[in-house]
């Protein structure tokens, strides 16, 4: 089979496509804005000490070894994206701008062409009329949900909001999440196989009574660009590093009360993107560097002695199988959907326990020695999470899919 790829923004550093194209069956990929089409190629000839953060993430955004013939991006269509995300405040706005992106996004696809394809490949809420396009045609259909469904995230954060009303407004304001779960629910219905990167995200589809029968669990990997083969110690507290979008889902709550118990014997750093509202209750406790472009990120996982991320929902956090090839120790929850192995790689504790943070840090205290230890024991994990790895579980779960189709 040959396919064609729907994938809304840079996810994974656009892995699918990379790998599909590398087994030899994509066909053509679509997105809404990479370096390589369009205007956006052209910012590379400026000088790196001229370029602003924002270019920085644009020009970072590379289908590497995908050729530019086999590439769509709709530019305009990806810049109106930004421009409603940067303007959506509301959580109903926030919602309405992805939903309007996602039929928009399969419009203009659709409006291009299939190419001929057997197949095509899709992601949680950016799928649906292409899909239902390709279903009409007799096509394989694949769609891969990234993240828990919205139904369990947000029961997850409203139960979340009633311990942190002051994080960030209640889910309970966000009037289009019904018909964003209905959109969900639609596009299991129109997929041949459901792909999820972890236990958490199949079982959180069938507590949404979804079509657990057309799940296929496939575990991500990463490329080596942020494998740290050597670490050396250092003098002072331990240092606890945390990546990705500041607020209740991602657990940041937790984060700054361990911070708190932990004064004297850790340092924490968070880096991402942190609304207003929570920044005033992060700083005074711990380092909050907002958001750095990707190619930044190896320096502070260089800085670090320990990864935590103690997210309520995730589907398979990127973040750490990057932070186990970096060689650090991961503290994160089953929610996390994490390959991390408790008291080898690091910890495994469960969602809302600031205390089980604080305890499982404390044995890296009284224990440096387990740094390396664990740390060592995170880079073999990540050797079975690389890039090929990763293409060897998705190509066989697909045929496996494929070869029992009627």
């Amino acid at each position: 089979m040959n396919f064609l790829v729907a994938q809304l923004g840079a996810r994974m550093h656009y892995a699918i496509p990379r790998m599909l194209y590398q087994a030899g069956v994509l066909k053509h990929f679509y997105t809404d804005i990479c370096a390589v089409k369009g205007w956006p190629r052209l910012l590379g000839v400026i000088p790196g000490t001229l370029q602003s953060a924002g270019m920085k993430r644009l020009l970072g955004r590379i289908p590497k070894e995908v050729p530019a013939k086999n590439i769509t991006a709709f530019t305009s269509f990806g810049f109106e994206y930004q421009r409603r995300r940067a303007s959506s405040s509301k959580p109903t706005d926030v919602t309405r701008t992805h939903l309007w992106a996602g039929k928009r996004f399969c419009q203009l696809v659709l409006a291009d062409g299939l190419h001929g394809v057997d197949g095509v490949y899709t992601f949680n809420s950016a799928g649906l009329e292409l899909l239902s396009e390709a279903r009409r045609q007799g096509l394989y259909t694949v769609m891969e949900q990234t993240i828990a469904p919205r139904e369990i995230e947000t029961e997850l954060l409203l139960e979340e909001h009633e311990r942190f009303s002051d994080w960030e407004p209640p889910p309970t304001e966000d009037k289009a999440k019904t018909e964003f779960i209905a959109r969900e629910r639609a596009e299991w219905e129109m997929a041949d196989l459901i792909l999820c990167g972890s236990d958490f995200v199949r079982e959180s589809i069938a507590a949404c009574g979804g079509p657990t029968e057309k799940c296929s669990v496939v575990p991500y990997g990463v490329d080596g660009r942020f494998s740290i083969t050597e670490r050396y110690a250092h003098d002072g507290p331990l240092r606890v590093l945390t990546v990705g979008g500041i607020g209740l889902r991602k657990g940041s709550p937790y984060v700054l009360e361990a911070s708190k118990a932990l004064r004297k014997q850790a340092t924490f750093r968070m880096v991402g993107s942190v609304q207003s509202s929570a920044q005033h209750l992060l700083s005074a406790s711990l380092e909050v560097t907002g958001v750095v472009p990707r190619s930044e990120i190896e320096e502070h996982f260089a800085w670090a002695d320990v990864f935590l991320l103690p997210s309520l929902c995730e589907g398979s956090a990127t973040v750490v199988y990057e932070a186990l090839a970096a060689g650090l120790p991961v503290v994160c929850t089953p929610n996390a959907g994490s390959v991390v192995r408790d008291g080898i790689d690091g910890y495994v504790i469960p969602i809302r326990e600031a205390q089980a943070i604080t305890e499982a840090l404390m044995t890296f205290v009284r224990n440096p020695n387990l740094l390396c230890i664990m740390g060592a024991n995170a880079r073999v994990r990540a050797g079975d999470y690389t890039l090929d790895r990763y293409q060897q579980r998705l190509l066989a779960a697909m045929t496996s899919a494929t070869n029992k189709m009627p």
